[in-house]
């Protein structure tokens, strides 16, 4: 058994490289404070062919798996962006998964191929301010009229709404109260996303403020029977073939965040000299380090393991959740210990971990909880019984 990235896994995370070296500490820190969407790096990941990494490959994608996606955002979320960079494009390898396996020739053509290109930019419209990750609980309600559905409701959080053009709706087309089971009753859909008739209004947050976080208000929207995605009543089953996805390109997101992060606090306790001597001599100082860069790692080769068996077609929900979780935190204790080994100035902006402090805290609480995954893994992997 060969634990190591294939060759073509290698040159993947060079070729990504060679593209994330062209945005610096400079460029990111200018996105963060002016708060404006990074057009310039989404187009060179555009124009490198890198958005379309899993998609079909007559439309102009690479057809590759989650596992080459990982080695992807992985390099991208270790660069100077952090994980701001890692939001800019995440959303093309999750999100649009429901359109690859349940959509029309027509709709894989016509949805697509622009977000491949770079022409589209699309958002996700599933979380709303009611129900939380208590998904089935949605009320945003899609009406069937002459043609297609009249939409109404509420979602919050919406990444990159601000200037997308495109949305990925989940709504209730049966009341919950009068289906079978939870789960059924909700439609998918991937429409435009119409400033001039639905409100995006932007949430001031605590870091990652180069792509917007937004409320997003629906009233009374009209969608075309065109842009419906698979079978009416069946949207959350499809967007379930994305949550392992996404679990997985978060999880090792946030790794490559902390790697980021410890890469700066090694570089400046090997260059930082107080007393005669380099603070990373010193134990208290090294040790803390060394402990995060195996937690790191080890978070890495989790969701590996996961990205291979979600390729392979096997379960991976175990492994994706706990990679997601062992991920986060990882990140998040090598942010804090590298604001830390900066002394005071870790708490400057100059050396950018405030930055990624910032940001880590975010991949300990989306797209899933710490506490929604011990939940997850107490009862289907242990066997316990279920806590809520």
């Amino acid at each position: 058994m060969e634990i190591a990235l294939s060759e073509e896994q290698e040159a993947i995370r060079d070729g990504v490289q060679k593209v994330c070296d062209q945005f610096g500490d400079d460029y990111w820190s200018q996105k963060e404070q002016d708060k404006e969407f990074p057009f310039e790096f989404h187009k060179a990941m555009a124009d490198g062919g890198w958005l379309g990494i899993t998609m079909p490959e007559e439309l102009g994608g690479a057809n590759l798996g989650v596992a080459e996606a990982a080695v992807m955002m992985h390099t991208v979320s270790r660069s100077a962006g952090g994980y701001s960079a890692a939001s800019t494009i995440h959303l093309n390898i999750f999100g649009p998964h429901a359109v690859v396996v349940n959509g029309t020739p027509e709709q894989k053509e016509r949805m697509l191929k622009p977000l491949i290109e770079g022409t589209d930019r699309a958002c996700f419209g599933v979380t709303e301010p009611d129900a939380g990750l208590d998904t089935t609980s949605i009320r945003t309600f899609a009406t069937k009229v002459e043609g297609g559905y009249r939409v109404t409701g509420r979602k919050i959080w919406t990444s990159s709404g601000q200037v997308a053009n495109k949305i990925i709706l989940l709504t209730r087309t049966t009341p919950k109260d009068q289906c079978k089971r939870p789960t059924d009753g909700m439609t998918l859909f991937y429409t435009d996303l119409d400033h001039s008739q639905i409100e995006v209004k932007r949430i001031p947050k605590m870091g990652r403020n180069a792509v917007d976080s937004n409320a997003t208000f629906i009233d009374d929207y009209f969608i075309p029977d065109a842009d419906r995605i698979g079978e009416e009543g069946k949207g959350f089953h499809y967007i379930l073939h994305s949550l392992n996805p996404e679990r997985i390109l978060v999880g090792i997101e946030a790794v490559g965040l902390g790697q980021g992060a410890l890469d700066r606090a090694v570089r400046y306790a090997g260059e930082r000299s107080v007393f005669g001597r380099l603070i990373g001599q010193n134990q208290g100082i090294q040790h803390p380090l060394a402990e995060n860069w195996m937690y790191l790692e080890s978070a890495y080769w989790m969701l590996m393991r996961a990205a291979y068996l979600y390729d392979a077609g096997k379960s991976c929900a175990a492994e994706a959740n706990a990679g997601k979780f062992l991920g986060g935190r990882a990140a998040f204790e090598a942010a804090t210990r590298a604001v830390m080994t900066h002394g005071g100035m870790g708490y400057s902006t100059e050396y950018q971990v405030e930055r990624l402090f910032r940001e880590s805290i975010l991949l300990r609480i989306a797209p899933i909880t710490e506490q929604m995954i011990c939940n997850f893994i107490g009862e289907k992997v242990l066997g316990l019984p279920r806590s809520y």
